[in-house]
């Protein structure tokens, strides 16, 4: 059984989002502010696949929770939930680690959907066989199959689950010019939509790989299509 911890304030939410995902099968722990979903995720031994964190909370919001709990876990699939639609909620909720957002007011269907593909996302790199003797050298880049690990100049960068299998896709796709879809469908599936959740995270890997994340060397743009991988002629 899959493991939820909701962090929401308002009761009546809770307690809907609850109801729901333990009649799809999921064990779930509820809480209602951000000080108390750090401290059962503390003493959970952060034993969760999923927390589902509202943004807009008296005293730690969403934001930081988020972000405490990727620093503790590179793991844990996060979700999101807000009563604003502005891009910009969307975006920082990426950027601090989140994998997925879902606005308010939402129906059990997509609370489900959501729920259920992060949860795959998670299982596929927790659970997934690897090939153990592989690891996958691009210029400065070391990529180990094994522990599912990324190096440069032998220095380990520290990537979510999503931005390690976004690299991966690359290191597999060297020098080849991949549109937004293939990646959106790659990492996340079929069944997801909404390419901004693809160059967020594209931003978040630049700023954590390149020396000039505003100048990027090995993640280039190409413009009204997607991104490519490459090393610069003297890394080779």
């Amino acid at each position: 059984m899959k493991r939820i911890i909701v962090c929401e304030d308002e009761a009546s939410i809770r307690e809907f989002i609850v109801l729901n995902l333990n009649r799809s099968g999921y064990e779930v722990t509820d809480v209602c502010c951000g000080e108390d979903a750090i401290k059962a995720f503390e003493e959970h031994n952060g034993e969760f696949d999923v927390a589902l964190l509202d943004i807009m909370m008296p005293g730690i919001d969403g934001f930081e929770v988020c972000k405490r709990l990727r620093q503790m876990s590179d793991k844990i699939g996060i979700i999101m939930l807000s009563a604003k639609s502005q891009e910009m909620d969307k975006v920082s909720s990426l950027m601090m680690g989140a994998d997925d957002y879902i606005t308010k007011p939402f129906s059990v269907t997509e609370l489900i959907a959501r729920v259920d593909a992060v949860c795959r996302r998670v299982s596929m790199t927790v659970d997934r066989p690897l090939d153990l003797s592989s690891t996958i050298v691009s210029g400065p880049f070391l990529l180990d199959l094994k522990s599912r690990t990324v190096q440069k100049n032998g220095v380990p960068i520290d990537l979510t689950q999503n931005e390690y299998q976004i690299v991966e896709y690359f290191l597999k796709n060297q020098n080849i010019a991949l549109d937004r879809t293939s990646i959106l469908r790659s990492i996340w599936g079929d069944d997801y939509y909404g390419e901004k959740i693809v160059d967020v995270n594209i931003r978040r890997i630049r700023m954590k790989i390149e020396d000039e994340p505003t100048s990027p060397k090995y993640i280039t743009t190409i413009w009204g299509y997607g991104y490519k991988w490459s090393v610069p002629e003297e890394q080779q």
